[in-house]
């Protein structure tokens, strides 16, 4: 796979924007490589009938919406996050209750499944928040105050049986009979 592809699959799933050090870490490449793919997905997607379109701020790259498809792209998210969670998405959301912070790489462990889509459709809704450490490079995801107000609690203790819940042993054997049932 080339680097223009790799990139543009890592903005694709990313729900915030990339910077060019973050990239050529998950990438192996130079950061001059990257800058280069990067102009190069700049012509590809800035073009006047593009849907999206690569968007620079700072050092960093997200792609979005093009403005003319704006109202269209709200009116589908408004039907997206108004509706019923879906299971998955319960699931996943009980166990960044529970266990958050977490990563993504975690709760796929947890779920032993892709969760990808199901963060951004609750991170859409205002349900988790992602907050970036970035001496690790790593996104940690948690329920908002907006969710806690929601449920009418003060604080994520408040969820019947946290501490139980909460603990590290319990969610490592939950980690450890996913790895141990996919061998």
């Amino acid at each position: 796979m080339s680097t223009v592809s790799k990139i543009e699959s890592l903005l694709f799933i990313s729900h915030q924007p990339l910077s060019v050090k973050k990239l050529a870490s998950l990438i192996g490449a130079q950061s001059a490589e990257i800058k280069e793919a990067i102009e190069q997905l700049t012509q590809k997607y800035n073009q006047k009938d593009s849907g999206v379109i690569l968007q620079k701020i700072g050092h960093s790259v997200h792609l979005v919406t093009a403005g003319d498809n704006a109202k269209l792209v709200k009116d589908y998210i408004k039907d997206e996050t108004t509706g019923e969670l879906t299971r998955p998405s319960l699931e996943a959301l009980t166990i960044i209750a529970y266990r958050g912070p977490i990563t993504k790489y975690e709760l796929e462990q947890i779920r032993g499944v892709n969760c990808s889509l199901i963060l951004r459709n609750l991170l859409m809704r205002g349900l988790i928040e992602a907050n970036e450490d970035k001496k690790k490079m790593t996104t940690y995801y948690q329920i908002t105050h907006e969710f806690l107000k929601f449920l009418g609690l003060a604080e994520s203790r408040e969820l019947p049986n946290f501490e139980q819940l909460h603990s590290h042993e319990v969610m490592q054997k939950l980690i450890d009979q996913n790895t141990q049932s996919s061998e």
